[in-house]
């Protein structure tokens, strides 16, 4: 099957010493590469007040991310929904993490892969935004994987504003490049693509 791997014993059947394991890694193998080739797609919010520029960014919610910081921090985003705009995906998406309406224009940054593989497309907007008064869906999940305990949490547990520099050292590395993108686009700093 295209994208496909099986581990351990046959694709149709037969003998297999672990079918529970094998079934398992396969189904999982399998989720890694759907999470992998959707792609995903976010806003970065950013203002202008008099002190210079400055960036809107997300904390992801839940146990795995409660105590990190540093490198954890992302532009509120989702993975598109089959056939969806990629816009729009990071239009609904940053709503429904936020509470917060996005209102255009849209300024187009481009897309990075991150460390996994996952890709993400992402646009900036200029608008305003209260940290305290953010509201998040929330999602379920097994914690600690395979205990049988769900528990159910916020997407993004809090936002906050910070200067370029900071929002660089917060945010996953390799959203980096969409600030850097940002500043290229305000003219706030010269591209590094010179030929």
């Amino acid at each position: 099957m295209e994208g496909r791997a099986w581990l351990g014993g046959r694709p149709g059947g037969g003998d297999q010493t672990h079918p529970t394991r094998s079934c398992w890694l396969f189904l999982r193998f399998e989720s890694a590469a759907l999470k992998i080739s959707s792609p995903s797609a976010g806003l970065l919010l950013f203002r202008r007040p008099t002190l210079g520029l400055e960036i809107f960014l997300a904390h992801p919610g839940g146990p795995f991310w409660k105590a990190r910081d540093v490198g954890a921090w992302t532009l509120p985003k989702g993975v598109a929904e089959a056939g969806e705009d990629l816009l729009s995906t990071a239009q609904r998406e940053f709503q429904e993490e936020t509470g917060i309406r996005p209102q255009g224009p849209f300024i187009s940054l481009g897309a990075v892969r991150q460390k996994a593989g996952k890709i993400v497309h992402a646009w900036a907007w200029e608008g305003e935004a209260d940290p305290t008064q953010v509201t998040s869906n929330t999602m379920k999940t097994e914690w600690p994987r395979g205990s049988g305990r769900w528990l159910t949490f916020p997407e993004v547990d809090r936002c906050a504003w910070f200067s370029p520099s900071q929002a660089r050292e917060k945010i996953n590395s390799a959203q980096v490049e969409f600030i850097d993108r940002l500043e290229v686009a305000l003219g706030l700093r010269e591209s590094q693509s010179n030929p």
